[in-house]
């Protein structure tokens, strides 16, 4: 089975939850389409659970990328030198992210060894964009929030992060003709949507 999830917010028993109710296991794929950490206490739990299984692949989200913007920086060792090395644009990515729901994770992430937390890093800086698969004929794209600035001809290289991981679809038009070609985003919760959670699989 290919399964999808998004947007866990640091809710490990959740996450734990949901991988029960679809019995994953080695012979599955899940996708991830971002959006794992901040806001609830356990995103590192959930991020270190996902590197330890080859088969569930991790799609960047905002937070995602809000993170690895500002723990470069924050990682380092604390001196007149690091400090005077802050910009303002820093600053304000860094306010953004704590906005957003940053401080759980930052708490969790300073709590680890520099190596554990390198680690954490090394392996959000491994995910993907976005991800094109296709089951039993149909073509899905996986992407966080959608596609923004859309054109029908403009190729999926020429979109920028921001139009993927930020820019919510338009729900009422279509991204494809075809009716075997599918676009599956997070970022927006399905309640606000259709007025229900919606869980996707596929054989």
């Amino acid at each position: 089975m290919i399964y999808v999830m998004s947007d866990i917010h640091g809710m490990a028993d959740r996450y734990q939850e949901m991988l029960e109710l679809i019995d994953f296991n080695e012979q599955d794929t899940l996708y991830v389409l971002g959006d794992i950490i901040d806001r609830g206490n356990g995103s590192i739990k959930v991020l270190q659970d996902m590197m330890r299984r080859p088969n569930v692949h991790g799609i960047f989200g905002n937070h995602e990328w809000m993170c690895v913007e500002c723990m470069k920086w924050l990682s380092e060792e604390i001196s007149e030198a690091s400090i005077s090395r802050i910009d303002e644009e820093q600053l304000m990515k860094l306010s953004d992210w704590i906005n957003n729901g940053a401080y759980p994770t930052i708490r969790e992430l300073l709590a680890l060894s520099l190596e554990e937390r390198m680690a954490i890093m090394d392996y959000l800086l491994d995910f993907s964009a976005y991800e094109e698969i296709t089951v039993n004929g149909k073509y899905y794209l996986l992407v966080h929030a959608g596609l923004g600035n859309f054109q029908k001809d403009k190729p999926l290289f020429h979109y920028d992060v921001n139009d993927l991981i930020w820019e919510r679809p338009d729900w009422e038009i279509p991204y494809f003709d075809e009716d075997d070609r599918f676009v599956i985003v997070g970022h927006t919760p399905t309640l606000g949507i259709s007025g229900k959670a919606e869980i996707f699989h596929h054989n």
